[in-house]
């Protein structure tokens, strides 16, 4: 393996202003980590404008600081506070809450500082060593493969990801139809544009996730936390003692390896990564009881795996141009808006952002292991502020954010639109995720399908023809007809499972036990 380009990389993110981006990056991520409800994706999406001044390496240097500096920052409210910063910090309310209450609260921020460093860090070495693979690899990508992956990306984060799979798949289809809208690439045609001059150039990415993402969240929270009062349990010693550091070892290494590989999966993210660690870790415990009432494994484990998850998301984006999760697909189009054209040839052709963006993660994860711990006091005074003081603050930022993209009251109109139409999805339990994911896949998927079509001349067989496009087009079959049969096939293992756990004894936990802090968490 030639190491030059990975060293130019560090070059890259040694100089003044990318170190500084770095920094910035995660420390907002850290902070928007602490404030429950607004998000990495919502900030991301806030923040987009600014990327406009900036070069595309510092910019997406401080975009994924972020994103994986927000995993850790939602740490803080699940362990303090029972709430939950981030989605992915879900499962560390159970025990992180609990070792609180015991006056252990240091104990679960010290732990999970430092399972975030090595899942970060363990993931940062497998997205080096594994991303120029991949990228050799799709190196013989064309149309066909590129308009196959696709459509598998966007209906695997579409039946993979949280939520019902209907409302999914309805939000997805609205994200492609959005996609459409503006002048046809081919033969010029207007479409949905309603004779309006503002539609033709199509619909800008940025204010649609500022819209869904930004304005959407600030007024879904103030709705939800507006009357609630909290107050953040004290914070003792935050270094873990040498049992705490035995118990947690196994955990931290297996919560690395399970949000690395889940992290790559479109839909698997850090949110799905923290709940399989902390599942994993309460089956193989001798003491299973234990979790739910202050086990630090059951901090260790999730908050590992959401951060190695974080990291390895990036994989399928920087490789293959398909963004894993919602916040990846808000990295993508920040990356479109600079010139960028996330894939096979970014490695090639713009080294200095495909090695400075990964180098750039071991100096933020080194960053977050520094700051993490001094700065909880911050950190909880931060927790004091009450949401509706922040929100029109953050309102006013997201509007003039909007404005300065290309100065027009018209972005204000369409950020206040979307911003509505993503309020509304949340009440009806629609996730604007697909929908994000949809509308960047959505030109990729139409232009490699019509220039498919061309070289095959017509013939839409000539997918299956190619062996990697053949190979993807069957698992989008797979993934599609699996939820049909799903059915049919569960009366048939069902007895087979039943007789199983009738074997094991009374040493087998059922899997609906009462004191199962993920069952009640689902209930």
């Amino acid at each position: 393996m030639d190491l030059t380009p990975i060293l130019n990389g560090f070059g890259v993110v040694l100089e003044p202003a990318n170190l500084l981006y770095c920094f910035v990056g995660v420390i907002i991520g850290m902070l928007i980590g602490v404030l429950p409800g607004l998000g990495p994706g919502a900030t991301i999406a806030i923040l987009l404008p600014l990327t406009y001044g900036i070069g595309p390496v510092p910019a997406i240097i401080m975009l994924a600081g972020i994103f994986y500096g927000a995993q850790y920052g939602g740490t803080i409210t699940s362990v303090l506070l029972r709430l939950p910063g981030e989605a992915s910090s879900v499962v560390t309310v159970f025990d992180g809450f609990a070792l609180a209450k015991q006056g252990r609260a240091g104990t679960a921020l010290g732990i999970a500082a430092i399972g975030s460093f090595i899942g970060g860090t363990v993931s940062i070495l497998g997205l080096t060593l594994l991303a120029p693979i991949v990228a050799g690899f799709a190196l013989d990508f064309g149309p066909p493969e590129y308009a196959a992956l696709g459509v598998l990306g966007v209906l695997l984060i579409s039946s993979v990801g949280n939520g019902h799979k209907l409302k999914a798949i309805i939000a997805a289809c609205v994200g492609l139809l959005l996609a459409t809208v503006g002048r046809d690439t081919f033969t010029g045609a207007e479409r949905f544009t309603f004779d309006s001059l503002n539609l033709a150039e199509g619909i800008d990415f940025v204010p649609l996730a500022m819209g869904l993402f930004g304005l959407s969240e600030i007024l879904y929270n103030i709705e939800e936390r507006h009357n609630q009062v909290h107050s953040p349990a004290k914070v003792g010693n935050v270094w873990p003692s040498r049992k705490d550091l035995g118990q947690s070892k196994g955990a931290i290494g297996r919560g690395s390896l399970i949000g690395f590989f889940l992290g790559v999966l479109p839909g698997g993210g850090a949110t799905l990564s923290s709940l399989a660690a902390y599942a994993f870790e309460k089956r193989r415990a001798k003491r299973p009881e234990r979790f739910g009432r202050g086990a630090v494994e059951g901090v260790a484990a999730p908050e590992t795996a959401n951060n190695a998850a974080a990291t390895s998301s990036f994989i399928p984006l920087l490789t293959l141009g398909i963004p894993a999760n919602a916040t990846m697909a808000l990295i993508f189009g920040a990356l479109l808006i600079q010139g960028i054209q996330p894939g096979p040839q970014l490695v090639a052709q713009h080294p200095d952002v495909f090695w400075g963006v990964i180098n750039s993660m071991y100096i933020g994860n080194i960053l977050l292991l520094i700051m993490s711990i001094p700065m909880v006091g911050v950190f909880v005074r931060i927790l004091r502020v009450r949401p509706a003081i922040l929100a029109p603050i953050t309102v006013l930022i997201t509007l003039l954010g909007a404005y300065t993209v290309n100065n027009q009251v018209y972005d204000i109109f369409l950020v206040i639109v979307f911003g509505l139409l993503g309020y509304l999805m949340k009440k009806l339990g629609f996730e604007p995720g697909p929908l994000v994911l949809a509308f960047v896949l959505g030109s990729m998927i139409e232009n490699s399908s019509r220039q498919s079509l061309l070289i095959f001349g017509g013939d839409p067989t000539g997918f299956f023809t190619r062996p990697i496009s053949g190979t993807v087009l069957a698992l989008v079959l797979l993934v599609a007809v699996l939820p049909l049969i799903r059915p049919l096939i569960s009366p048939l293992i069902s007895p087979l499972i039943s007789k199983a756990v009738r074997r094991r004894g009374p040493a087998g936990e059922p899997a609906g036990h009462a004191d199962d802090p993920v069952e009640e968490n689902t209930r």
